[in-house]
């Protein structure tokens, strides 16, 4: 069994990889069509948050991959962190 302060660093350690990429791609994924932001996050599915830490590639709708130019695709991973690609439509200032 684990010991259980590995349970306890396990979240604070995937959350500092997952801004390190962030860091290092944000400005690439938003030169993507249709990218609006790239945040951190946790992995939404079917509506719901999961505990899963994730970049979050923010676009403004979902498209498939087959009508997107290769330079617009957003992986499913970059350098081993999870991509959740979430739709958030046209973003305004208020």
């Amino acid at each position: 069994m684990k010991n259980p302060s590995e349970f306890e660093t396990k979240p604070i350690e995937s959350y500092q990889k997952v801004m390190a990429v962030k860091e290092k791609h944000e400005e690439e994924l938003l030169q993507k069509t249709n990218v609006m932001g790239v945040g951190v996050g946790l992995r939404m599915r079917a509506g719901e948050p999961t505990d899963e830490v994730v970049l979050v590639v923010m676009v403004t709708r979902k498209v498939p991959r087959a009508q997107l130019a290769p330079e617009d695709f957003v992986p499913s991973e970059i350098e081993g962190v999870p991509v959740d690609i979430q739709e958030v439509g046209h973003i305004r200032a208020g």
